[in-house]
């Protein structure tokens, strides 16, 4: 399980769901005495409004820190879990309105007013509400679809230990050029030329990309979440690289990188805009 893989999204999940285990303690009516109940007095209520929406919360932080999410029922466990919280939302919504429901006519029958909604039921709403919007928006924000906590990086490359710390591609270098950017090499501006000293820098120009037997492994990251495809060119998709962690490039195909996960499978990631380099 890799909690890299968790998005800001998948932390506002997380919060919400806390906040709906706290509201199922609380009162859900309004009034004052010891023995006013709460959602777990309410077997109905607090396993389809509060516990609903907390294992909602659970299968969608699953899947997105699994490498192979499950299936349940033939089901995405994340869709699994979006619909559990839309639900526990729509019961939610309704609890408040009518919180009795049938049983409001003992009130009126022994002489008692119909007590309010307590801060159970509230603070159950607000955060059933939450938790859905969130499990709904995290797919569709770019906001929410960012890392929720920042890859560490690496010591040293594990499939590739070859080069020095500091070398070319070792995450915590420094700068290092942009994806498909050369190096100055003897003769061109910027470079040493037979020992002298460094040419007078010219015209920055656009370089183009270093031929494939120039290429040497370096670690990335990618901005947004994005699949990994097969090396024999189908489109049939092998992973799904996740923002927050980082991955290594052992070989580039043109504009695409042959990209190697933690777990050891290859790759080709079409998609290379925006990616970090370590």
């Amino acid at each position: 399980m890799n909690i890299r893989s968790l998005t800001r999204g998948d932390g506002v999940v997380i919060g919400a769901a806390v906040l709906l285990f706290i509201a199922s303690f609380l009162d859900t009516f309004d009034g004052s005495g010891d023995d006013i109940p709460n959602a777990w007095d309410n077997l109905g209520l607090v396993m389809s409004m509060y516990v609903g929406g907390i294992i909602g919360a659970v299968l969608i932080v699953i899947s997105r820190a699994l490498p192979q999410p499950p299936k349940l029922i033939g089901l995405d466990v994340a869709q699994l879990g979006v619909g559990l919280t839309i639900f526990a939302a729509w019961t939610s919504f309704w609890s408040i309105i009518d919180p009795l429901g049938a049983v409001e006519e003992l009130f009126g029958a022994f002489g008692s007013s119909e007590p309010d909604a307590g801060a159970g039921l509230i603070l159950g709403l607000i955060a059933a509400l939450l938790l859905a919007a969130a499990a709904l928006a995290t797919p569709l924000v770019p906001a929410l679809k960012a890392a929720l906590v920042g890859a560490p990086r690496p010591a040293a490359p594990q499939p590739y230990g070859a080069q020095p710390p500091g070398g070319y591609g070792y995450p915590g270098a420094g700068a290092q050029a942009p994806f498909g950017a050369s190096q100055p090499q003897p003769g061109q501006p910027g470079a040493p030329f037979g020992g002298g000293q460094p040419q007078q820098p010219q015209q920055a120009q656009a370089a183009p990309q270093p031929p494939a037997g120039d290429f040497s492994p370096f670690w990335f990251a990618v901005p947004v979440a994005r699949p990994l495809f097969a090396e024999d060119g189908s489109q049939s998709t092998i992973a799904e690289l996740a923002p927050g962690t980082w991955y290594l490039a052992v070989e580039q195909r043109g504009a695409n990188l042959v990209a190697q996960t933690q777990d050891g499978r290859r790759g080709v990631l079409q998609d290379t805009t925006g990616i970090q380099r370590g």
